[in-house]
């Protein structure tokens, strides 16, 4: 195992995400490199102050009683004329009918937040499958001109593959990844000692679709659609930093495709 291999599995292994295989060739790796060990005691260290931090807030009694001033005052309690038989009646129906669109309504709604979320979660662990010795890349280079054309004739759609090393997001390669019974494009950045994953698939919508932000596990995720074109970048970099990388990495493909 080289050291490239060992850094970006070091925090993998502190988390207890590594299988049992690849738990020991880190470890190995650790005993007989001096380098991979201090990174390895510094990660520690610094997960153990974060765990014995005490993250919690709670909230000033003057906040709840601003928001108890903003909201709506009580209506008078008079009394009321007895609505009648009719008019019952009519706001049954309109309420049940109301409250049948609403369910309709809210099941959708649930039902596609719930497969976004098995969605993002499954990519989630192709990055994490990623990070195994091996699966990192079918295609090496840090040339966007030799990444790109590897995916022709592997997939139904040509993923942008952007040259971001300027800006401190260097190119590594790329690979074939199946998710969800369907085949991604997964083209692989480096941020110092992280990986950053960017998925892409097809998508039948060609609208854009702003950026939105999650995190899964430890790690972070940002998702854009854009010209029939879904896209999740995947990593352990903080969410400043990714949100940045996306937004160059939207920004140059965007120019590119209007080129």
């Amino acid at each position: 195992m080289t050291c490239d291999e060992a850094e970006v599995l070091l925090n993998a292994l502190i988390d207890g995400e590594l299988d049992a295989g690849h738990a020991r060739e880190v470890e190995q790796h650790i005993t007989e490199c001096p380098r991979c060990s201090a990174a390895f005691a510094a990660y520690q260290k610094m997960s153990q102050a974060i765990a014995a931090a005490d993250l919690r807030y709670s909230a000033p009694a003057a906040l709840r009683r601003r928001i108890e001033a903003a909201l709506p005052q009580a209506a008078p309690s008079n009394v009321r004329p007895m609505p009648s038989r009719r008019s019952v009646l009519r706001g049954f129906a309109m309420g049940s009918a109301v409250s049948a669109i609403a369910a309709t309504g809210l099941v959708a709604i649930v039902l596609r937040n719930d497969t976004e979320q098995r969605l993002d979660t499954e990519l989630v662990s192709a990055h994490l499958r990623s990070l195994q010795a091996g699966h990192l890349t079918d295609v090496v280079s840090t040339d966007q001109h030799t990444v790109k054309p590897w995916f022709a004739g592997k997939l139904d759609l040509s993923p942008p593959v952007i040259d971001l090393a300027a800006q401190g997001f260097t190119l590594v390669g790329g690979r074939l990844d199946y998710i969800d019974g369907r085949p991604f494009a997964a083209i692989v950045y480096r941020r110092r000692a992280h990986v950053i994953n960017v998925f892409v698939t097809q998508n039948a919508n060609t609208e854009h679709r702003a950026a939105g932000t999650d995190s899964i596990q430890g790690y972070n995720i940002r998702r854009w659609s854009n010209r029939g074109l879904n896209c999740w970048a995947i990593s352990d970099i903080g969410a400043d930093e990714l949100n940045e990388f996306g937004e160059k990495f939207e920004t140059a493909a965007r120019l590119n495709s209007e080129g």
